[in-house]
């Protein structure tokens, strides 16, 4: 689906891509990982069709540069910092549908799974909205087109738990239908979404590893917290996930955690290991 042969990109006599030769089947969910100036942002504007490079870049054998009104309209991208767009929220929705020939309405739809009532806010510049909601925005555009690549920069970064939930489930819906391209400067911010990393460092390939694929994106677990005595700041944290309490005491909870989420959540309720006294962790069957 994507390919990359001896691409090679350079800036001002600095070599930011180094004879990248890389490819990438269709539903494989790629993490690109690496440092700052490793050069992943360079390889996805590349992608994109962005830039000029040595070397051949073809998605489905299409080359973004000279093709790039066709190739565009198979790709959803989520940038990492949310463009600067003073255009209506409405107006920005029928432009991106009418791009790849999709009904805004699907669009719409997507945005409300994830929690986004777009009812409200279509007069409203994209600029004005929260971090969250354009984030929200920008993933129900990017999957409301029938994209065979998806490229995504930290795509659940500013997204809360119930969100993440429904955007992994997202994800699972396309997983066997797309080709993910998943950029991060740390691999545990999305294990949870791929199964294969690839590191760069100073415009060259160092790792290209399959990883385990053991947890369903649209897998759920029913999670159980007790705590010691009532604690204020570990009850707005277990309310952040949509917990609710078992007891008036305010100290036993239970909730749905989403399954590539498992670790993440584990990692809140340590903070308060001095109050928590059980946690268990049970999958749901399908």
């Amino acid at each position: 689906m994507i390919r990359f042969q001896t691409v090679t990109k350079t800036f001002r006599r600095a070599r930011i891509l180094d004879n990248i030769d890389l490819q990438v089947g269709l539903g494989e969910r790629v993490a690109l990982i690496g440092s700052n100036g490793a050069g992943k942002t360079t390889l996805i504007r590349c992608l994109l069709g962005e830039y000029v490079h040595e070397g051949t870049v073809l998605i489905d054998g299409r080359n973004p540069r000279d093709q790039r009104t066709e190739v565009l309209g198979m790709i959803g991208f989520v940038p990492q910092l949310p463009p600067p767009l003073k255009m209506p929220v409405g107006q920005l929705l029928a432009f991106s549908a009418a791009l790849c020939g999709t009904d805004p309405k699907r669009m719409h739809e997507l945005a409300a799974r994830l929690g986004l009532d777009l009812s409200g806010i279509l007069t409203r510049p994209f600029v004005k909205l929260s971090g969250g909601m354009k984030q929200k925005l920008l993933i129900a555009i990017a999957l409301g087109r029938d994209a065979k690549v998806l490229v995504m920069d930290e795509p659940a970064a500013n997204l809360d738990p119930q969100a993440r939930k429904i955007f992994f489930e997202l994800l699972a819906e396309r997983a066997s239908s797309a080709t993910m391209l998943i950029s991060s400067h740390r691999i545990n911010e999305v294990s949870s979404l791929v199964n294969r990393v690839v590191e760069l460092d100073m415009g060259k390939v160092v790792l290209d590893d399959s990883v385990a694929d053991d947890v369903a994106l649209s897998g759920m677990l029913r999670a159980r917290v007790i705590s010691k005595r009532q604690e204020p700041a570990l009850t707005k944290a277990l309310g952040l996930w949509d917990f609710h309490a078992l007891d008036n005491d305010m100290t036993e909870w239970e909730g749905l955690v989403a399954g590539p989420d498992r670790l993440r959540f584990l990692g809140m309720v340590s903070r308060y290991v001095s109050v928590v006294n059980h946690v268990s962790i049970t999958e749901i069957e399908s």
